[in-house]
């Protein structure tokens, strides 16, 4: 009961064996969040330092219980432009920051609220339904967004802000003779020197991230640094996060809700998709669930601490992965670090080369593209590659949450339409007795009064169509008399499904025999027993085996079996 109340409980004893790799991973971190954090509450329309106090505080309350051992959460992109998005519509920060950077904290209360209760009330099997290629797709895309996002930094152009993937293209073509070279040498050789110590230096192959980016520091200050055009983080503020109450006010709540609703649902979708990409490198289990409480926490106690909304980072994440995370402690690490940074060694975090950084992360969108699981999907099914492909190409060219719900919305519909095509099936019987599709055996017989029909599907609004079809056809264009379906793959029977259902059996039994079932299951049962459907449709229609519902049906039969299939044939009444 604690480890459910705290999970950290279960991950926290292994600290011991894993301080080293978490420590390494956290210190990398905390190199990499320092010009995101700066960005990203510009991107959100606040000052600098808010970017570092959701950096601090946001990963630790995840960490602590959530359910991912790699996924960092904090300042992201897409959170970022949300809270922008949602609060310009109601005050202009140029205007009065104040009142925008108040809102900012109740919003983000609101969102981790609401993703709070979506947990407790165990919404987060909501993600199962998020397909494998959905995350496979986001993930490369996500991957070439961050690259192509760092060819700023790796080319030292102005590439204007926001600019989208043809944007930073087309920008750096037409002004590609403005390339800063030293700053060019700066990215390319930080990212060289990530590459030989990964793949030819593996002793230190855990460590090629911070050891590059410590190496691309030095190479920056012997190229000539900031007299060079090399660009630096700059001025590091170096305060802890205050804490301070939201202005919790009626008008605030009412106003902000809408927003915190769709922030909510955005940062969950993100997060535990990202727990889940890296988790098909781990092998753990990502609880959907215990994931929505850890990111409603974070926002929740974050917004006490002048910190604005944050979710799951795929930069910070792949990072932490790549570095050597073992645990959740890198993530706290990474935050205590960042403390320390900010309170002893600003002055020294701000000569990082933003070059050097961006050769790194050109390197980490790389590794985010899974090319094993990409070339698995192409070649086993068109369908899912096509569920891939759209995410991918909404995650590079629109808004995340819309690539990820067109992602999902593909995969829904190329499931309701199987589902909904029901695999319909006439048995026979073969030489040796046995019943048998008849489509595998030519000679397996039929009972001329009797058509056996196995449905492999379950029953609901979606599938009616097609069986409805089977029978309105096999009622007018055949004499068959009786219908026996084997219902063995019927999981599930809907509303709609059983008020058909009860209609076409009233009909079969009053202008024909009728219609029987066997092997039913009986949780299928569940909606005709409450619903009141069995009482219609009659008693003696439900059978175990299909042979005693054989047996019945022949003993009610009328009408001469034209084919004596059956043993019972010879037993009906009008046919011996």
């Amino acid at each position: 009961m604690l480890q459910k109340i705290f999970p950290f409980l279960t991950w926290l004893p292994l600290a011991k064996t894993t301080l080293k790799d978490d420590i390494i991973a956290g210190i990398t971190g905390t190199i990499i969040v320092i010009p995101q954090a700066v960005a990203f509450a510009m991107i959100a329309g606040l000052p600098p330092i808010y970017g570092f106090y959701t950096a601090m505080v946001t990963p630790i309350v995840a960490a602590l219980f959530g359910s991912s051992y790699h996924l960092i959460s904090g300042p992201t992109t897409a959170i970022s432009i949300v809270v922008y998005s949602t609060l310009i519509k109601f005050v202009n920060p140029e205007t009065d920051l104040e009142v925008f950077v108040s809102l900012a904290l109740v919003l983000t209360f609101l969102a981790g609220l609401f993703q709070l209760a979506m947990g407790l009330l165990r919404m987060g099997k909501l993600v199962n339904f998020v397909s494998h290629s959905v995350i496979i797709g986001f993930t490369a895309g996500a991957g070439i967004l961050i690259a192509f996002k760092q060819l700023k930094h790796v080319f030292g152009v102005k590439v204007p802000q926001g600019s989208t993937i043809l944007e930073i293209l087309t920008y750096i073509g037409k002004n590609f003779s403005e390339t800063n070279w030293h700053v060019f040498s700066v990215a390319i050789g930080t990212l060289l020197i990530a590459i030989i110590i990964k793949v030819f230096i593996k002793p230190l192959s855990r460590y090629y991230m911070l050891i590059a980016m410590v190496l691309g520091s030095f190479l920056a200050i012997l190229i000539g640094g900031e007299a060079v055009g090399v660009e630096t983080v700059g001025k590091i503020p170096s305060n802890l996060p205050p804490f301070q109450v939201p202005d919790f006010t009626y008008n605030n709540v009412k106003l902000l809700s809408s927003g915190a609703m769709v922030l909510a649902l955005l940062g969950l979708i993100e997060a535990v998709a990202i727990g889940r990409a890296i988790a098909l490198h781990t092998h753990q289990k990502i609880d959907g669930n215990r994931e929505f409480i850890g990111q409603g926490l974070s926002n929740m106690v974050a917004s006490f601490f002048s910190s604005y909304a944050g979710s799951g980072s795929f930069t910070r994440s792949g990072v932490n992965h790549q570095a050597g995370a073992r645990t959740p402690m890198s993530a706290i690490f990474a935050s205590v670090f960042l403390m320390v940074v900010l309170l002893l060694f600003a002055d020294y975090a701000s000569f990082l080369p933003k070059a050097a950084m961006g050769g790194i992360i050109l390197l980490v969108g790389y590794n985010l593209i899974d090319f094993h699981h990409i070339k698995q999907v192409y070649k086993a099914s068109g369908r899912e590659l096509i569920v891939l492909s759209i995410t991918l190409i909404g995650t590079l060219f629109f808004d995340l949450e819309f690539a990820l719900l067109a992602g999902i919305l593909t995969s829904f519909f190329f499931y309701m339409e199987r589902t909904s095509k029901p695999n319909i099936a006439v048995l026979g019987l073969d030489k040796n007795g046995r019943l048998i599709n008849i489509i595998r055996d030519d000679e397996a017989e039929e009972c001329s009064n009797l058509k056996i029909v196995r449905i492999d599907g379950s029953l609901y609004f979606g599938s009616i169509e097609k069986i409805s079809n089977y029978l309105s056809k096999l009622y007018e264009e055949n004499k068959i008399q009786y219908v026996l379906l084997a219902s063995d793959g019927i999981n599930f029977i809907d509303l709609a499904a059983a008020e058909w259902l009860t209609n076409e059996i009233n009909k079969w039994q009053k202008n024909r025999g009728g219609i029987y079932f066997s092997g039913l299951k009986l949780v299928s049962q569940d909606v005709l027993k409450k619903g009141g459907f069995l009482n219609k449709m009659g008693n003696g229609i439900f059978f175990k085996q299909k042979k005693d519902a054989i047996n019945y049906i022949h003993q009610k039969i009328t009408t001469p079996c034209l084919k004596k299939v059956f043993v019972e044939c010879n037993t009906s009444s009008k046919s011996s």
